[in-house]
């Protein structure tokens, strides 16, 4: 199978560019699948990562984006159009993000199948912490613009409540519920023994200046610093694009208290270190825009959570299993009382650790990923058999009908050995257990897979990202 992934892509710090990484690197990994990753052009000349073959066909903010996306997906001629998506990817200017919303309908025109993962809905966002002078009117164009990803062959969600919106107000049936993912492999279990040890890490960890603030969190840690005078606040992160110089500002302004730590920009390989130290990690956000990428880096590495009492969040908590602690947004006294709390609750803290590792296991990226490989074969096949039974409806004196029926039997023939799933050999070893093998077994995500260490846990269940780009408009 041949997939054209439209995303973001590192050395590119932009929206989801560590998500686009994630779903290549699993994609790459399947030796059934070709992939083309379509990114976004880089300010300056940089070396592409090894292994994955990338067109800079697009630039964020450029309004002949859609057109040279579309030339080359024509050249590429992929069985799949897979774009990850926010309303912001193409560019911060409404008319231009608007155009670029509309690439996945004219893909879909080409004859390509066409399938968006949609990380946040118009229709949730908060405008007014986004910064946004019409609100209104982005609305209208919001709404539109919704309709026309609707047009896609499939959309994904990562929220129960984005797809019910998506049924209800918008009466499309080709939306479908995703998890997010935790953008690894195999999660980390907690090590407690580099937590509270001398000092309590507090991880707050984002892009900065929008909906995520850091005066609340700040406020809160003058409460918690008092109550237990071994806590840190550690910042981790830089500014939200609309945002420039708001981390900085922050950073000037508490440079004089030696508990507050800024860390920047943190890049992929740093991130184990920064979370497996941390004793709890703190979403201090106004609103939300879909399904947290730092909530999910935090269950990698099973580090408990805190964060403000959003709708989103809570849905996010309830249908993945996460262990979250919630306070009253805005209130910085609730907010401290959280944290001291769970500070000073050894038990409490190694149990929500736990639960979030455990969350995690259930949400690995060869999982997620595997699910939307899963869809994509068998819309493929749905297809051929749509083909097949327009051809049996035309009648039998039809001269090339028998010729045309069989053309398209031996075409349909050829799906197992072109699925770009792999599957085991039906018949088991004399040494196997006899039990029927679990479906986790018998699909698995790549063969190049590396076996399971004894003695590990494996994920056989099904929603950055470095900086909290996994999110919505991050």
């Amino acid at each position: 199978m041949k997939v054209c992934l439209v995303t973001t892509f590192p050395p590119s710090q932009g929206g989801l560019s560590e998500y686009g990484l994630h779903l290549a690197h699993e994609l790459q990994r399947n030796p059934l699948i070709r992939l083309t990753v379509l990114a976004d052009s880089l300010a300056s000349p940089q070396p592409e990562l090894p292994g994955f073959h990338v067109e800079r066909c697009w630039s964020f903010d450029d309004p002949a984006s859609p057109i040279r996306l579309l030339r080359a997906i024509r050249h590429s001629k992929p069985d799949v159009v897979w774009f990850n998506l926010l309303f912001s990817t193409f560019g911060r200017n409404p008319l231009i993000a608007f155009a670029g919303l509309l690439t996945p309908v004219l893909s879909r025109l080409t004859g390509c199948y066409t399938h968006v993962t949609l990380h946040h809905l118009m229709d949730t966002v908060n405008l007014q912490d986004a910064g946004v002078r019409h609100p209104r009117t982005y609305r209208l164009a919001g709404a539109f613009a919704t309709r026309m990803l609707l047009l896609a062959n499939s959309v994904s969600v990562l929220m129960p409540g984005y797809r019910n919106i998506l049924h209800e107000k918008y009466g499309r049936d080709n939306v479908h519920l995703r998890s997010h993912g935790i953008l690894s492999a195999e999660p980390q279990f907690p090590d407690f023994s580099r937590r509270g040890n001398p000092e309590h890490r507090i991880l707050a960890f984002g892009k900065w200046g929008t909906y995520k603030r850091l005066e609340l969190m700040i406020e809160a840690f003058q409460y918690v610093s008092a109550a237990l005078p071994n806590a840190r606040l550690v910042v981790g992160g830089g500014n939200h694009p609309h945002a420039a110089g708001y981390v900085e500002s922050m950073q000037q302004q508490h440079r004089a208290n030696p508990a507050i730590h800024f860390t920047g920009y943190v890049h992929e390989e740093q991130l184990p270190d920064l979370f497996q130290t941390s004793s709890v990690a703190v979403m201090p956000y106004t609103s939300s825009t879909g399904s947290s990428g730092v909530a999910h880096l935090a269950c990698t590495y099973g580090v408990p959570i805190v964060c403000a009492d959003i709708e989103d969040f809570r849905q996010m908590s309830n249908g993945e299993g996460m262990a979250i602690e919630f306070y009253k947004p805005g209130d910085a006294r609730d907010l401290a009382q959280c944290l001291i709390h769970l500070l000073s609750d050894p038990v409490k803290q190694k149990a929500m650790s736990e639960q979030n590792f455990s969350a995690a296991l259930r949400m690995t990226m060869p999982n997620i990923v595997l699910k939307y490989l899963r869809h994509f074969e068998l819309e493929k096949r749905s297809s051929a058999l749509r083909q097949v039974l327009r051809l049996r409806k035309l009648p039998s004196w039809v001269p090339s009908r028998p010729l045309l029926l069989r053309l398209m039997t031996h075409n349909s023939l050829g799906w197992v050995p072109r699925s770009a799933l792999h599957r085991a050999p039906s018949r088991l070893p004399k040494s196997a257990s006899p039990e029927t093998p679990d479906l986790a077994e018998t699909i698995t995500p790549a063969a190049s897979a590396p076996a399971p260490k004894p003695g590990r846990l494996r994920a056989t269940n099904d929603s950055a990202n470095s900086n909290g780009s996994g999110e919505g408009a991050a």
